[in-house]
């Protein structure tokens, strides 16, 4: 199971630091999904797509540094030398409270994961797609939708070979925007579910006429509450898919591929 979080502050195992603060770690971190997957034999890779550079202290210039002061030194030279000294020592009250002003900071890039879905990319070709699952099952809330589609856009064959199904939570993906194939949207359609956003009762159908992964209530409106309360569904959901993946298996190989489609009274 890979566990892919949406944009923003929120770091590795989090969906929500609002809900963290305001609410409790159920809702608001991937924990109760870890812990479900590890007790139902999952292995578990958890994504960290917003952790994009890193915040290193910057090392200033040697060559920089004022040269010692001359008897000679230009009034003028020593002026501005004097309005620099002023400028610091107004700006120590501003150091005293904010500790971190006195270092200069600078971001490093990460290579190969300057973005979400550079990252989602570097860990499926580096970590999910080497690992021993035959069977590989994907939560992806708001953003990490479209870090997923991207991931099928850019390695749909390895994607449609080990992924048998993908809980989406209020995703936020475009599969016309991003351009996706015909063959990518009908296979989204068959193996993929987007739990949204919705007043409507937990898994009733919503927008059914929509061409694209099949939309179903999350039972909340709360878009950071998506995942939680779609928690039971999406196990119920993978679940369904790997029997059907097995039953397809064992079956004869003129048997059709139909049992795939998603089936709203699956849930």
């Amino acid at each position: 199971m890979v566990l892919i979080q949406g944009s923003g502050v929120v770091r590795a195992g989090q969906w929500a630091r609002r809900l963290i603060i305001n609410e409790d770690l159920n809702s608001g971190t991937q924990i109760p999904f870890i812990n479900r997957a590890k007790e139902e034999g999952y292995g578990v890779i958890v994504l960290n797509p917003n952790e994009n550079s890193l915040e290193v202290e910057k090392v200033s210039d040697p060559a920089k540094k004022a040269s010692p002061d001359a008897s000679d030194e230009p009034a003028e030279k020593r002026e501005r030398k004097e309005e620099r000294e002023n400028k610091k020592k107004k700006d120590f009250y501003e150091k005293y409270r904010n500790p971190q002003k006195e270092r200069e900071m600078e971001h490093i890039p990460i290579r190969e994961n300057g973005s979400p879905e550079e990252h989602t990319l570097y860990a499926w070709d580096y970590f999910i797609s080497k690992s021993l699952a035959k069977n590989i099952f994907i939560v992806a809330h708001s953003y990490g939708g479209l870090s997923f589609v991207n991931l099928m856009i850019n390695r749909e064959a390895e994607v449609k070979s080990r992924v048998r199904a993908v809980a989406m939570t209020d995703s936020v993906h475009n599969v016309w925007h991003q351009e996706a194939s015909k063959s990518i949207q009908d296979w989204l359609r068959e193996h993929c579910c987007n739990w949204v956003s919705s007043p409507e009762p937990l898994d009733t159908l919503v927008d059914p006429m929509l061409n694209d992964c099949p939309r179903v209530s999350a039972g909340t409106e709360k878009h950071e509450l998506t995942s939680w309360k779609s928690f039971q569904s999406i196990f119920k959901f993978f679940s369904n898919a790997l029997k059907d993946h097995e039953d397809d298996s064992s079956s004869s190989p003129v048997t059709t591929r139909s049992s795939h489609r998603i089936k709203h009274e699956d849930f």
